[in-house]
């Protein structure tokens, strides 16, 4: 039985794949999870602006004191040496050498050069691949839906010329045209397509007067999300297709490979059963394969998907005309 996937450009034995998060944090943690058969594993996300505001504090406090003392000019670090996402490339260092998988770093910038810069630091490092995490606020009134797409393919184009390894692109799910954004992605370069982030729960405690974020544990319930958009660029991009969110199981794993997907990035169901669960999810998956006949995964990826369906619009308007009958 053949599980083996192609993601990234990389041949994996198969498509599990540890999404980015917690699970990264701790080398020990990291090398159970290959014990368990991961095939891959994604870092959680350097944030720009948590570099940003971490120089910030370092710059005040230290010119705080640069003229308070004769010993002070000494005092003061070198900015070319000190600043910058040292224990994040550090951390990605480790895990390197922790590990045989492909270990890929994960990147949320801001502006233009913090993402050239830290992506090309990020390569440096070590890391097999990068995964943009790219999001815009849509509470930004000055922003158009236009340019935020426009700014988002630059960013990839721009990275994709600047690195020698792969670059994935983690999207949100909140999408006016997510088909025709996802090929603009694709003709920019981008070599895969990871569908979607979750968001944070927003609340309101109405007697303290405060925003509650949380976020929850996933569970199979939002995979059909996934499922939609994997469907609808099966076999229409280059770029390889990655689910995440809502993949707990192992026909969680066969749906998505059906509506196109080469990766599944589990991540909630790890913290919520441990390493040995990857094991638990490739038994379910070769057991309905094998109860079913099927030989790899490659013979059934896409072949539920708009493409290749007879009734495309069981995905599309006529799922939305019922919804309202």
């Amino acid at each position: 039985m053949d599980l083996s996937t192609t993601y990234l450009g990389m041949r994996l034995s198969h498509p599990l794949i540890v999404g980015a998060g917690p699970l990264g944090d701790d080398p020990d943690t990291v090398r159970a999870l290959e014990d368990a058969g991961a095939a891959m594993i994604v870092l959680r996300s350097l944030y720009e602006e948590e570099v940003t505001q971490e120089q910030m504090s370092e710059f005040v406090n230290v010119e705080a004191f640069s003229e308070s003392f004769p010993e002070a000019t000494s005092f003061a670090p070198d900015p070319l040496l000190s600043l910058g996402p040292d224990e994040y490339l550090e951390h990605l260092r480790l895990i390197k050498d922790a590990v045989d998988i492909p270990v890929m770093a994960s990147l949320n910038g801001m502006t233009a050069s913090g993402w050239l810069n830290y992506a090309k630091l990020l390569e440096e490092a070590g890391a097999d691949g990068l995964e943009l995490h790219i999001y815009h606020a849509a509470s930004d009134m000055t922003a158009s839906a236009a340019d935020v797409e426009s700014n988002a393919i630059d960013i990839v184009r721009e990275v994709k010329r600047s690195l020698r390894i792969p670059v994935a692109v983690k999207l949100a799910p909140l999408l006016t045209a997510f088909a025709h954004f996802a090929k603009s992605l694709d003709d920019a370069g981008a070599d895969a397509l990871v569908l979607f982030t979750r968001f944070h729960r927003i609340d309101i405690d109405v007697d303290e007067l405060e925003v509650v974020r949380t976020l929850p544990l996933s569970d199979s319930s939002e995979l059909p999300l996934r499922l939609r958009g994997a469907a609808a660029l099966a076999g229409r991009i280059k770029a390889s297709i990655a689910v995440t969110g809502g993949v707990h199981t192992g026909i969680d794993v066969i749906k998505a490979t059906m509506a196109g997907a080469h990766g599944t990035q589990l991540v909630s169901a790890l913290l919520r059963h441990g390493p040995d669960h990857l094991r638990t999810v490739r038994r379910e998956l070769e057991s309905w394969m094998r109860e079913h006949e099927w030989e790899s995964l490659g013979e059934m990826r896409g072949n539920m998907s708009l493409e290749r369906i007879a009734d495309p619009a069981a995905y599309e308007r006529a799922n939305f005309r019922m919804a309202l009958r």
